[in-house]
């Protein structure tokens, strides 16, 4: 009787096997692991925020997420997903050419949603204005989409994160009262001569190592079950690692991790006990769910407590943001930031791994904590996180940083800010030191372009009104002729509450006559705008191509020092790659 029965379970054991790997959650499970994690078993529901979702854009963008996940690990799992039924019950995408496209989103991946920018009418609303951003997470991620061969999803693609990934050489200020000095140039719009491109740069002064701030930094770091793979956890450990080796003795480091709990494995340490604080990070262990709300109340209670008034004090957050328990609501963790910001610690996200980052919590909570969020898809991007870039990631010289540009109606007929969606602010935000903008770091430069349409032009996308004067006839002072548009820019000390201010006109004899006499930085900011707005299939670059974007970009390649804008450029041939085999 033995035999039979063996064979029976045999039997039973190869039927199950085979369930399990033909069971839709089975494999979804399966294609985003690459190592163990701590998760419910295949038959336990999952919690709805856990259920992939595609989001279909509209023209509602307050607080709209899109889930996707475009990395298939394994080959077979990608044929699948190619299989008739799996097709069906996949939603369309649209392409530029209007053909259909069945996509199936993997995992957990979330980011905010939004819209292009729209082109405005001068004559109607003149004034534009927002916050600089100096964030780098959506250029890493998209880097490792198209590493993986995959486009990457349209709400990953934040443009201007993309443009100010790489560093400008603009006008240093003349003095450190005025962290910084604007630069502007006017060159026909590559993807649409008759229309302008209007750049703005600025860069912030270079401390000196003598005269930076001490540190007081708490490395507030996700040991959870979802941090068990190769390239979150131990790309964490070894990222802090490069970190640490690069501050100075008298910084203090402490050290906060959170899983089901929160807790403090390493009390205010200085750089001089390098030891110790690179065994507290060798000791760490991914297990558990995610606390990830107690552990940001307990690192900020650390940093208080060692709180230095003449220093930079910084929590920085290290995780995939697959916050499952605590404080799961993003508005309630965004409001503790914000309170926490106002007494002088600020905080730094940096985002790790994939089919589970969640890339919209923590733009939130950067945003609000006068930080800044990258995205560390390797250890050469943590090396230029944090040793490279480590005084603008984590020394502040400016705190709310505002643009506004205000165009002259009699020489615009219409405009477009490209990229900056989710920094919009309103026309009274600007003089209103209440309200929260962004940071610039020592040495850090930020770039932004305005597509604009001067009076006259055929090229004009909005109609004149019926009942109101045509575009062009309202007449500007005497005393503004020649001006294209008008800069103001708003900042802060770190240490001060009221702004300043600092205002240039944009004159139309900047205006370059062809691209290829405009700046080489300029240039190469507008190839990466280029890039980005035909990776999200925006509507307003016509028939710029993958080509295009390549010769102006390696026309502009200026010095590159690191390769960065080398690696651009492969970028742009993988894209092209990917779209060519019909991804996306």
């Amino acid at each position: 009787m033995v035999k039979p029965i063996a064979v029976t379970m045999s039997v039973c054991l190869a039927l199950t096997v085979l369930f399990m790997m033909v069971t839709p959650n089975f494999v979804s499970y399966r294609r985003v692991q690459t190592g163990p994690v701590n998760t419910p078993a295949p038959e336990a529901p999952a919690r709805k925020s856990e259920v992939p979702q595609t989001v279909t854009p509209s023209t509602d963008t307050a607080a709209r997420e899109i889930t996707a996940d475009p990395f298939r690990v394994a080959a077979g799992a990608d044929a699948e997903s190619r299989s008739p039924a799996k097709m069906r019950s996949a939603p369309a995408l649209m392409r530029k050419d209007s053909a259909p496209i069945q996509q199936e989103y993997i995992g957990r991946d979330r980011f905010e949603a939004f819209d292009p920018n729209p082109v405005k009418r001068a004559a109607e609303d003149p004034v534009s204005t927002f916050s600089i951003d100096v964030d780098t997470a959506a250029y890493a991620f998209v880097r490792r989409a198209l590493n993986n061969g995959h486009m990457p999803p349209r709400h990953a693609v934040r443009i201007e994160e993309l443009i100010n990934y790489f560093d400008y050489d603009y006008p240093l200020p003349a003095d450190r009262q005025t962290p910084f000095k604007p630069t502007t140039s006017v060159f026909p719009a590559p993807w649409n001569p008759e229309n302008l491109l209007v750049h703005i740069g600025i860069k912030g002064f270079n401390l000196i190592p003598d005269h930076r701030p001490k540190a007081n930094l708490v490395f507030l770091i996700d040991v959870s079950g979802s941090m068990n793979m190769p390239d979150k956890l131990p790309l964490l450990k070894n990222a802090f690692r490069l970190l640490v080796k690069t501050l100075e003795p008298e910084d203090r480091v402490s050290m906060v991790v959170y899983a089901g709990a929160a807790g403090t494995v390493l009390e205010p340490t200085p750089i001089r006990e390098k030891g110790k604080i690179l065994a507290a990070l060798g000791n760490l262990r991914a297990g558990g769910s995610t606390a990830g709300g107690a552990g940001i109340r307990k690192a900020y209670a650390l940093a208080e407590s060692n709180f230095d008034p003449e220093g930079v004090n910084r929590v920085i957050l290290a995780t995939d943001g697959d916050f499952n328990v605590g404080i799961r609501d993003p508005e309630t963790l965004k409001n503790f930031v914000e309170r926490k910001r106002r007494s002088g610690i600020y905080l730094s996200v940096l985002g790790f791994g994939q089919g589970n980052y969640n890339d919209a919590l923590m733009q939130k909570l950067a945003q609000n904590g006068n930080g800044n969020a990258a995205y560390i898809d390797s250890l050469n991007e943590a090396r230029k996180v944090l040793v490279d870039e480590a005084g603008s990631t984590l020394f502040p010289i400016a705190k709310d940083v505002k643009i506004q540009v205000e165009f002259n109606p009699s020489m615009v007929a219409e405009y477009r800010l490209i990229g900056y969606e989710t920094r919009q602010l309103r026309r009274e935000d600007f003089n209103n030191d209440r309200v929260d903008a962004g940071e610039i770091g020592a040495g850090h430069s930020v770039t932004a372009l305005y597509e604009v349409t001067p009076v006259g032009s055929s090229n004009r996308l909005v109609d004149d009104l019926r009942y109101g004067p045509p575009k062009g006839t309202s007449a500007a002072p005497a005393n503004t002729a020649g001006e294209l548009a008008f800069l103001k820019i708003r900042y802060k000390l770190p240490d001060a509450d009221r702004s300043r201010l600092i205002q240039k006109p944009i004159n139309a004899t900047e205006k370059t006559p062809t691209i290829d006499e405009a700046p080489t930085e300029a240039r190469f900011a507008a190839a990466v705008a280029a890039f980005g707005q035909i990776l999200r299939d925006d509507p307003y670059t016509t028939d710029f191509s993958w080509d295009d974007v390549l010769a102006l970009a390696n026309s502009a390649r200026g010095s590159d020092p690191f390769g960065y804008r080398a690696e651009f450029l492969g970028l742009v041939r993988l894209a092209k790659t990917a779209r060519a085999m019909g991804d996306r």
